[in-house]
């Protein structure tokens, strides 16, 4: 089965936004519920420039890897379905775990690219483990009318061993991080040309009995992160949808961004067939 850059987003999502670190003294606090303001020119900030590669490890739990700090500490942010999210602690080195103190933290989500942030709290759940008043796991539940879009998360203060830090994070890829197909020629034939979970024979006909590399051949896809309300969106990538991207599944026709979310599309229609949803519902809400 064929693996990719956003494997880390689906049904949660992709890549760390930004990471910010705040000195030992700065506040975290903010009235109103309002987005949490920059922090002052004082301030120590770590903010991935694009391309940048930090060499951060694959996460254990298919999350977004997020910098603290100068990459001094690490979490694993993982968002799941129905607006859980889990923030995991990890050391510099991001495969150790890390224990800090528990403590409620308040963060603040809004939909990419908004201006208005609602607030929300990441409570301690300690680990298996993990010491009395200490917490490797963070545990909250996001606003019900921003579970399931494309966010960016703020956390405006986090003790880590006496010191204060704020963290950003984004539950989205970024353009540099669109899927990518890695299969072989015939692993892909495989793939769109035999049958299985609710892709069918007839779906392999009505796809004109071709891969999606043959079919697509020369396609540009052009990704727009920022898809409008009532506009068809990627089943896989959450971005706009390309008509000129259809693949038949399950006798139905759905439209993706690029050539790799349909590969992915029908590995999910095989092994996974009770995620699939109609497609109808894959639009902007």
């Amino acid at each position: 089965m064929g693996h990719y850059w956003h494997k880390a987003l689906i049904g949660v999502g992709l890549v760390a936004l930004l990471a910010l670190a705040g000195c030992s003294n700065q506040s975290g606090g903010n009235a109103g519920g309002a987005a949490p303001a920059s922090p002052p020119a004082s301030t120590a900030t770590t903010t991935p420039k694009p391309g940048e590669d930090h060499g951060h490890k694959p996460s254990a739990h298919g999350g977004i890897i997020v910098p603290i700090g100068s990459d001094s500490y690490h979490a694993e942010a993982v968002f799941e379905k129905g607006g859980t999210l889990r923030l995991f602690m990890l050391g510099k080195d991001e495969s150790k775990v890390l224990e800090v103190e528990a403590q409620p933290l308040t963060a603040y989500a809004k939909p990419e690219g908004g201006t208005e942030a609602t607030s929300f709290v990441l409570r301690p759940t300690p680990q298996q483990g993990d010491k009395e008043g200490m917490t490797s796991l963070f545990l909250g539940h996001l606003p019900k009318e921003l579970a399931g879009q494309r966010l960016e998360v703020t956390i405006p203060s986090i003790r880590i061993g006496g010191e204060r830090f704020r963290v950003g994070f984004a539950s989205a890829p970024h353009k540099e991080d669109m899927p990518v197909s890695d299969l072989s020629a015939e692993a892909e034939k495989k793939l769109y040309l035999t049958p299985g979970g609710i892709y069918t024979q007839a779906d392999i006909q009505a796809n004109g009995n071709q891969t999606a590399s043959r079919k697509f051949k020369g396609f540009q896809p052009k990704h727009d992160l920022k898809p409008k309300v009532g506009d068809k969106i990627c089943p896989v990538t959450l971005t706009k949808a390309n008509p000129e991207c259809a693949w038949v599944v399950g006798g139905k026709k759905y439209e993706f961004c690029c050539p790799p979310c349909v590969e992915e599309f029908v590995q999910w229609a095989k092994e996974k067939p009770g995620e699939i949803k109609e497609p109808g519902e894959y639009v902007k809400k």
